[in-house]
């Protein structure tokens, strides 16, 4: 820490104290302060090595630029004496002409970044936007899910769940596959996953008590039941009153060689036909929409269904 006698020498020198009561104010790059200050770089470098040796501000890289910024004192005497100083200057015209570039240099700053959304707006999730992708945002909402019970119905290796599981109270996943249960529960082991159960059985016959669980997922497994509206009233069957199904499915298509290809049963269903299901089975506030459409042909389309068990 500078003795006191360091902090007065330090503000006797006009361009200094200008420094200062701008970055009191805001972080800001060595251009910046050229722009606001009118004075070349290396005036300006030299009196901030002396701010910066003394502790009054400091420094960091982003690309090739120095950003600043002021570093406040833990000595409340110091502390007074840099905000009598800053004060005691600030009607002097040059500092007055300072703020005025302080706010324009600002202003630009804000004016760059809206220009920027301006000109992607509509377009935003069409291009690549680095750092925004739906794992990233799939890793966002699953910090939102409280410890409840959830049936992930018809799992396969459980993908879903094993995301879900870090943050549910149980998981159960249920599949008529023997190999995915096996591979499944091998993966909930090695992920430390104890809360992550793998039962095999069937989405129309689920192995799960009346009113045991407080979310149930269909996530792309309708499409292979036999009878859709008994997978429902099944996942009806074993949510608690209060609790939610998700259904997550294929939109009806005209892709026959889905069936050899992916072994499903139907090819998708209308919104009215998912609508109706939940209905039928006793939940309310069913509520379906398209969520996705994927680029390549055959255009696969995506339903998201949900709806609450009174």
């Amino acid at each position: 820490m500078p003795a006191t006698w360091d902090i007065l020498k330090i503000l006797s020198e006009p361009t200094r104290v200008r420094l200062l009561a701008l970055l009191q104010r805001e972080e800001l790059a060595v251009a910046e302060m050229q722009d606001i200050l009118g004075m070349a770089q290396s005036r300006i470098s030299s009196q901030l090595a002396i701010l910066r040796q003394a502790g009054l501000v400091e420094d960091r890289r982003e690309g090739k630029k120095s950003y600043y910024s002021h570093i406040p004192q833990r000595d409340a005497a110091q502390r007074a004496l840099i905000l009598s100083a800053c004060t005691a200057a600030a009607a002097d015209p040059a500092l007055a002409n300072d703020r005025e570039n302080l706010n324009r240099i600002l202003a630009r700053r804000r004016q760059q970044s809206e220009s920027y959304f301006n000109l992607i707006a509509g377009k935003l999730g069409k291009n690549h936007c680095p750092g925004r992708s739906w794992e990233a945002i799939g890793h966002l909402a699953l910090r939102l899910v409280p410890a409840i019970t959830i049936a992930d119905l018809g799992a396969g290796e459980g993908l879903v769940s094993q995301l879900l599981a870090r943050r549910a109270k149980r998981v159960w996943c249920i599949d008529n596959s023997p190999r995915m249960v096996e591979v499944g529960a091998e993966l909930a082991e090695r992920n430390g996953l104890a809360n992550l159960t793998y039962k095999l059985g069937d989405i129309e016959a689920v192995p799960l008590p009346d009113a045991s669980v407080d979310l149930a997922i269909l996530s792309q497994a309708l499409h292979h039941a036999q009878h859709p509206q008994k997978a429902v009233d099944e996942a009806y069957r074993i949510l608690r009153p209060g609790g939610r199904l998700l259904v997550l499915d294929l939109k009806a298509h005209a892709f026959e060689k889905a069936r050899e290809l992916y072994s499903d049963i139907w090819l998708g269903f209308q919104e009215n036909q998912l609508h109706g299901y939940l209905k039928k089975a006793g939940f309310q506030q069913v509520e379906v929409s398209t969520v996705a459409r994927e680029p390549m042909e055959p255009h696969f389309e995506t339903l998201l269904a949900s709806g609450t068990k009174a």
